[in-house]
């Protein structure tokens, strides 16, 4: 890559003070790439996918302009919540990790998890004794994606724990949530309505709503392969 670019200097006819310049650009931009990928990989995304391969003609009750500018990721610079609230198979998963990646790639650091994956990591540190550094953990994330919410109901002791890493993040780191459950069905998840009420209140005091109402884009693409 040097010989290259010292070669490609000197057919411009540039000089060393020229080409030491050219080398530190270079140099600045793979570190910042080797930085993204880093923050990439922290984040355990199950998959890398990007807004821009997202068929929003698909689900036209998202707002895409929204979307778009939630991905210049000025929300988290204020500490707000999005959530993605649909059916099964809408995107949500991928707008949210969309989201993720342009979080990533403007510095942030990113942990992506499941709801159910997280519940089960934090009773699993509770029993080790291990809650307090985990949850320091999930605090210290700039942006903490929780995926399918709603599609398992939680134990009370499980609720409890989730709660409490959503509290601590008050104000405090933006959260992307996403859910098959309207707001009002979620009691069904929490067991409690107290408990889902201190949830919904701390989530949705800063929040953007992404409504994916529609049928399954999945679906879709399977009966088109059929066809």
């Amino acid at each position: 890559e040097y010989d290259k670019l010292a070669r490609q200097c000197a057919v411009e006819g540039k000089d060393h003070v020229q080409y030491l310049l050219r080398l530190c650009e270079l140099e600045l931009i793979e570190r910042e790439r080797r930085m993204v990928e880093r923050r990439i990989k922290a984040a355990k995304f199950p998959a890398t996918k990007s807004l821009d391969s997202f068929n929003f003609k698909a689900i036209p009750s998202l707002n895409k302009v929204l979307t778009m500018e939630l991905a210049r990721c000025e929300y988290a610079d204020r500490r707000e919540n999005i959530i993605a609230l649909g059916p099964s198979g809408t995107g949500k998963t991928h707008v949210a990790l969309g989201l993720g990646l342009a979080a990533c790639q403007k510095g942030l650091k990113v942990r992506f998890t499941t709801a159910a994956a997280l519940v089960h990591e934090l009773i699993e540190a509770a029993d080790d004794r291990r809650l307090q550094r985990i949850q320091k953990m999930m605090v210290s994330q700039d942006l903490l994606i929780i995926d399918e919410l709603g599609f398992v109901p939680l134990s009370k002791t499980g609720a409890e724990l989730l709660f409490e890493v959503i509290s601590q993040r008050y104000e405090r780191g933006s959260i992307i949530i996403t859910s098959n459950l309207p707001f009002d069905e979620w009691t069904e998840v929490f067991g409690s309505e107290r408990l889902t009420g201190a949830i919904l209140d701390r989530l949705t005091h800063h929040v953007h709503i992404l409504e994916m109402n529609g049928d399954s884009y999945r679906l879709k693409q399977s009966r088109k392969l059929q066809d």
